[in-house]
């Protein structure tokens, strides 16, 4: 699972100010749907950080275990009831709201590891995108990972 938010991740990288943006939060959208919720939170924050790493950016791995981990977390609690998937809406109300928290956390790390407010909003257009295409991607793929899942 790793392995997974790592590609993801990895490549394709899109580059934006401060970074790069990547399908990897799909990948942990549906990881953590999909699979146990331990080991979910572990690749979404490992694979994550190891993209920062191999990719250049070893200033951003903590932030980005921390950010990684919440995202994680807000789509685990808001996308499974009662031990299952939940509605469509739930899910999209899930994705984007850790999406925000990404974009936010992002923008905010920016202008802290930088010491300027601008350095850090100006990465925040991309990030926004990178949320929605993400989320795009994660409610695209989601029935056929179920589908196949049930085979």
């Amino acid at each position: 699972m790793t392995a997974v938010v790592f590609l993801a991740t990895f490549i394709p990288r899109i580059p934006i100010p401060l970074g790069y943006a990547h399908l990897g939060d799909a990948a942990i959208f549906l990881l953590v749907l999909l699979t146990p919720r331990r080991p979910a939170l572990l690749a979404a924050c490992i694979g994550s950080a190891l993209s920062d790493l191999l990719g250049g950016f070893p200033l951003w791995i903590l932030p980005t275990l921390l950010i990684k981990w919440i995202m994680a977390v807000i789509v685990r609690r808001a996308g499974i009831s009662q031990g299952h998937i939940a509605k469509t809406s739930r899910l999209i109300a899930a994705f984007l709201a850790a999406s925000l928290w990404m974009a936010a956390g992002y923008t905010l790390f920016g202008a802290l590891l930088y010491d300027s407010l601008s350095a850090g909003l100006a990465s925040a257009p991309g990030l926004i995108m990178e949320g929605l295409v993400n989320s795009a991607a994660a409610l695209i793929l989601l029935p056929f990972l179920k589908r196949a899942g049930r085979r």
